[in-house]
């Protein structure tokens, strides 16, 4: 009896076509290649998108190659608002002008850098004829070493090598007065971009608060809130870097300024200072600083000294490099060692010292950015709650509020049709055809090929 009730219904229809003929093609399978094209469809969506932003993105380092002469002295004087803003908001709040108080911080932090040079000053003078007579028995030193073994080299070969060397001075003497030139232009350039960049700091320290509201307006409210909650972190992420590079820059100064004070080095003071000063330029401060102390350890204290101070200065400089700076900047910054490394190599290829400097806050300003759209992603799918998150405006918390109530709506659409088609899906025609598409289970496959097509 189970066999019969198994056995399929013999009527005396004969579909078209004949027994074993295909079923029709709502009840059919969903076809291989179907499944396939819409996988390649939506590859093809993606690498298109990703030919866009790949195409856009080289357009905007196109322009800032363009414009990096005066895209440079306004990313910095940014950058020292950063550390000037606190003094500024502190002096306003104690109902000072904001020019007022913008001018006195500005001139403030200006005296103090002249200041500082000035107390070095005195020493560097007084110690400079001892270095400069070490200097000269160091050469006589390292005569006399070459006139013995295993060199060998007597006094007419010595005066030879000299003549040789001033006739090869000699021949190149306009390419050399070209470079005076040159350099002397670059000095020039650098002392227009300091200015600007004071210029510009004082603008940005005194008109500063007034830039956010002028943005919401200028782009709406819902823009506008978004670009003040962001902007602000940005804010926040570019002066704890500069904290950072300080701390950082301070240690270096530290611990290398104390090994040349114990070797005995003269200029000790100077050269701790020029090794702060020096660790705001990455890469090529620091080496210029460290053979800057080597030389005057070499010409003062002998090569015993000198190689004394080298291996300090490599030693805290490659703690500093590879663990102190990348530690503290991923805490202040919340970005991998590894992003900060990269990021400095990429600046310094694309835009040379200044690249370098400026590498570490720009990259931390895109990952805020980033970070940011995340954020309001994660709000929409409900993964994140405005609770979880560390607002820096009350525009972030409106902003954070909203997402939260739309990623409510829409999933709340989304389900609303999903039962739609579900209930569409499963509705089926009256008589043998309904008994078939029940048997067979095709009703699902034919609402996901329909789907498949509408993509």
């Amino acid at each position: 009896m189970a066999a019969d009730r198994d056995a399929p219904e013999i009527s005396g229809e004969v579909p078209p076509g004949g027994f074993g003929a295909e079923t029709p093609a709502e009840n059919e399978g969903l076809d291989r290649g179907q499944v396939i094209g819409a996988a390649m469809l939506q590859c093809s969506r993606w690498a298109g998108r990703f030919i866009i932003v790949a195409v856009a993105t080289a357009i905007v380092f196109w322009l800032l190659s363009k414009l990096w002469v005066g895209l440079l002295p306004v990313l910095l004087a940014l950058i020292v608002s950063t550390v000037l803003a606190p003094a500024v908001s502190w002096l306003r709040g104690k109902r000072w002008p904001p020019a007022l108080a913008a001018a006195v911080t500005l001139v403030t932090a200006v005296l103090l850098v002249l200041g500082l040079l000035a107390a070095i000053a005195p020493s560097i003078i007084s110690q400079t004829g001892d270095v400069v007579s070490q200097a000269s028995k160091g050469i006589g030193e390292v005569r006399t070493w070459l006139e013995g073994p295993p060199i060998n080299l007597d006094n007419e070969q010595f005066d030879a090598a000299v003549q040789e060397a001033t006739a090869w001075l000699q021949d190149r003497a306009a390419d050399i007065a070209s470079g005076v030139f040159t350099g002397v232009s670059a000095v020039t350039s650098v002392l227009v971009t300091m200015g600007l960049v004071a210029v510009l700091t004082f603008f940005f320290i005194k008109d500063g608060p007034a830039f956010l509201p002028w943005l919401q307006r200028a782009t709406g409210r819902t823009a506008g809130r978004h670009l003040t909650e962001m902007l602000t972190r940005v804010w926040l992420t570019l002066g704890g870097f500069i904290r950072t590079q300080a701390i950082v820059s301070a240690v270096d100064a530290f611990f290398i300024g104390l090994g040349l004070v114990l070797l005995g080095v003269p200029l000790a003071p100077a050269l701790a200072v020029l090794t702060f000063m020096a660790g705001f330029i990455p890469l090529v401060g620091a080496f210029v600083a460290g053979a800057l102390a080597v030389l005057v350890a070499l010409v003062s204290n002998g090569w015993v000294t000198a190689v004394w101070v080298l291996v300090i200065v490599l030693g805290v400089q490659q703690v500093e490099g590879n663990v102190l700076q990348p530690l503290l900047q991923s805490r202040s910054m919340k970005m991998h060692p590894g992003i900060i490394l990269l990021a400095v190599a990429a600046g310094g290829t694309l835009f040379g010292i200044p690249g370098a400097f400026l590498a570490v806050p720009v990259a931390a300003s895109v990952v805020v950015a980033l970070r940011y759209f995340s954020e309001q992603v994660d709000l929409r799918t409900g993964d994140l709650r405005p609770e979880d998150l560390q607002l820096a405006t009350p525009e972030g918390a409106i902003t954070a509020r909203e997402a939260e109530l739309a990623g409510a709506r829409t999933r709340s659409d989304l389900a609303r049709r999903s039962a739609e088609e579900l209930a569409a899906d499963t509705s089926q025609p009256s008589g043998r055809g309904a008994e078939a598409g029940r048997q067979t289970g095709s009703a699902p496959r034919g609402g996901l090929r329909r789907r498949l097509r509408r993509r």
